[in-house]
């Protein structure tokens, strides 16, 4: 079974992290909400609370298959300050496994070097804190391990392309297609 752990931190864009939890869920893999706020009671960007699965510092993080940062202000700022996931995300990293971000929260990345060479891209604005990278406008950037988005809007093709990669375009397309994406009404 395919495994990923979804980050949240207070003032995090619900939409981009529920989304992927749902739609890497539908795909059968084993998602964990992991909140990096010292408790499981994480309140959104827009006021909407969300008790993660774990905290941080109860996950053994060495079978995840994929580790994903959902942006949103200050979610950002608080998942970028907290030093242990720092810290695995360059672990993961250097290691050549699969991380992604979507709207602000591909700048956490940036901060840490993992974009140097990629491809990538993110909410505009903070197109500058992607250190290293070659920016794009893209809804979409998959670089080798590294997955980018660039905001709510693109949560759903977000989602889509983090299940193609772990299970295959098949399920990608079978997930599409059942929630109705793409399709004219």
């Amino acid at each position: 079974m395919k495994k990923a752990a979804v980050f949240l931190a207070d003032g995090f864009e619900e939409v981009e992290g529920l989304t992927v939890v749902d739609l890497l869920r539908r795909a059968g893999a084993e998602v964990t909400m992991v909140s990096v706020m010292g408790t499981c009671e994480v309140t959104g960007a827009h006021k909407i609370a969300v008790r993660a699965d774990r905290c941080f510092s109860e996950m053994n993080f060495e079978d995840q298959d994929l580790l994903v940062l959902p942006g949103g202000m200050p979610g950002t700022t608080n998942l970028s300050a907290h030093r242990e996931l720092g810290e695995l995300l360059m672990k993961f990293a250097s290691e050549e496994r699969k991380v992604a971000a979507i709207c602000a929260a591909p700048s956490v990345l940036g901060k840490l070097g993992i974009l140097e060479g990629k491809t990538a891209t993110c909410y505009p604005g903070f197109e500058e804190k992607l250190r290293g990278a070659r920016v794009t406008k893209n809804r979409v950037e998959v670089s080798e391990n590294v997955t980018t988005s660039r905001g709510v809007g693109t949560a759903i093709p977000f989602a889509l392309s983090l299940i193609e990669q772990l299970f295959g375009r098949e399920k990608a397309e079978e997930i599409k297609n059942s929630i109705i994406y793409g399709h004219s009404c």
